[in-house]
């Protein structure tokens, strides 16, 4: 097991105590938390790495931390499963989700269903959990919370430590190009804490899905499966769209305008009709519908500040060079 968290407090706590008996070692890597995280991981018996924190953190990094860890202390390790600190896994889910391993030689990655600890106390609860609600069947990537195959993970090289999210995906994208599949099982996996409380925590997990999707075609956009391109270009169209189309129109046809501007009802129906059909109560699929809506704005804003961190980097970095060589000459 290797979990990772940053001030988790009671939440790594039951996350440890979940398992207690299921693994045959524990490593907790910390980014320089500021409560007792560490002090409860060692009580626990668990193996502790303390990240510098002169390097920036990110979940990836933490967990390959984590794993190389575990591999030193445990060389003969077949299956690592990597856990978030706020998560709590779920008894036999190992035990299913190695057997799955275990008969699927081409299967690197065994992911089932995560679910929210307190669906009932926030929307923005609940919005996390059916969007958890993944299909069953061969998937494209997994989660946070997943077993790995060692050999797999070790082959396609782990997870890029300089993203800031979305390394799952990246991950599976080259272990999928390496010939390995993807599978999500139907097994309750783990339980998890997303304590999202306030508007302001939904619309920042947004921008981060969107720095994501920028990062991810940044990257791999002009490779042949476009890894990252449609779920931009989808945050894009929906969020930009329909106001620049009323602002184009407003001179000419204020009715028209608002026409626009009711595009977006069109994708609030889309996503209400889906979710109903996967049996959520009206009420529920009425609020993730319009949370689609305005996470394309938030993902829009995680876009926009990729292009300017990437253009401003780049210019500077090109100022220094220019520098430089002036410098020598």
């Amino acid at each position: 097991m290797v979990v990772i968290g940053r001030n988790e407090g009671d939440r790594l706590v039951r996350c440890l105590e979940s398992l207690r008996g299921e693994a045959r070692r524990i490593v907790y890597v910390d980014s320089n938390s500021s409560d007792a995280s560490v002090a409860k991981a060692r009580a626990s018996g668990a193996s502790v790495v303390e990240l510098d924190p002169e390097i920036p953190f990110t979940a990836a990094r933490a967990r390959n931390a984590g794993f190389e860890r575990l591999i030193a202390e445990r060389p003969d390790t077949e299956f690592v499963q990597f856990v978030d600190g706020d998560c709590e896994v779920r008894s036999g889910w190992l035990e299913y989700a190695a057997e799955c391993l275990d008969e699927r030689p081409e299967v690197a990655v065994a992911c089932g269903r995560r679910r929210e600890r307190f669906p009932e106390r926030s929307p923005y609860n609940r919005i996390a959990d059916i969007e958890w609600d993944t299909p069953v069947g061969d998937a494209a990537s997994c989660g946070g919370d997943a077993l790995m195959r060692v050999r797999a993970f070790r082959e396609a090289g782990g997870f890029e430590p300089t993203l800031i999210a979305g390394e799952e995906p990246e991950l599976c994208l080259r272990l999928r190009r390496a010939g390995y599949r993807i599978a999500r099982i139907p097994c309750e996996m783990t339980l998890h804490d997303a304590a999202m409380l306030r508007f302001s925590q939904f619309w920042r997990r947004a921008v981060r899905t969107g720095h994501a999707y920028a990062e991810a075609a940044y990257r791999h956009g002009r490779e042949p499966e476009r890894f990252g391109v449609r779920p931009l270009v989808s945050s894009a169209v929906w969020a930009a769209g329909p106001p620049l189309a009323a602002l184009l129109l407003l001179p000419f046809a204020g009715g028209a305008a608002f026409c626009a501007l009711g595009a977006w009802s069109v994708l609030l129906a889309r996503v209400y009709r889906d979710t109903r059909r996967r049996g959520y109560t009206p009420r529920a699929s009425a609020t993730y519908a319009a949370a689609c809506v305005v996470g394309k704005l938030a993902e829009l804003q995680g876009v926009l500040q990729f292009a300017w961190n990437r253009g401003v980097r780049r210019r500077a970095t090109r100022l220094i060079e220019y520098k430089g060589a002036d410098t020598s000459a």
